[in-house]
């Protein structure tokens, strides 16, 4: 379980195509301080299992449904990404719940600079728009934001300072992909009422 609270931004060293799936080598010595085979950390919001690390590096094998659920699979040498560890028990929860298990690709169609901040405004899939409403919490590239306005097949968020400087969503342009993961509970809410699903999240599961 994760925050949406990005520690670090990293960067991807190598990717290795492996048939339907990938490995990735990622840079990011704060998330890999003290982290061992079958650790998760998230990468641009998609929980991933460390396979091994070395000097400040992390490798984690990629599963052909994530990378055709995520915007992963567009990642090269060079690219940049949002690292976060799990949560810990007892830790203040400084986002909201965050599963690393995305829903989907949105993409991003304006940006408007403000004084302090950046309105972004970002179109999604038509099934997840239903669980974002205006003031909902949803999480973009594994950044926990608030969402600011909410319409039939986009949404808006705004971007202060730290976020812009601290994470990928500084340097994303118009036409890029995002990773999407949609409140949690509202999936719930949605399944207990009996309501029809929009389709199965990406879970990352253990690597042996």
């Amino acid at each position: 379980m994760f925050t949406g609270i990005v520690e670090e931004l990293g960067e991807v060293v190598a990717v290795e195509e492996l048939g339907d799936s990938s490995r990735f080598r990622l840079r990011g010595p704060l998330v890999t301080e003290g982290a061992k085979h079958g650790d998760s950390i998230a990468v641009n919001g998609v929980c991933l299992t460390v396979v091994d690390t070395a000097d400040g590096e992390f490798t984690a094998d990629v599963m052909a449904e994530t990378l055709k659920r995520s915007s992963l699979g567009a990642l090269a040498a060079g690219s940049r990404v949002n690292l976060e560890r799990p949560m810990a028990l007892g830790g203040r929860l400084g986002g909201h719940l965050v599963q690393g298990h995305v829903d989907g690709t949105g993409t991003i169609v304006e940006r408007v600079p403000g004084e302090h901040w950046e309105i972004v405004r970002i179109a999604l899939p038509a099934p997840l728009a239903r669980y974002v409403v205006d003031k909902g919490s949803i999480t973009v590239d594994g950044v926990s934001l608030t969402v600011v306005e909410a319409g039939d097949d986009w949404f808006t968020i705004s971007l202060i300072p730290t976020t812009l400087a601290l994470t990928t969503l500084g340097v994303k342009q118009v036409g890029e992909p995002v990773n999407l993961e949609v409140d949690v509970l509202a999936k719930y809410v949605e399944r207990l009422l009996g309501k029809p699903s929009a389709g199965e999240s990406v879970t990352e599961g253990a690597v042996a």
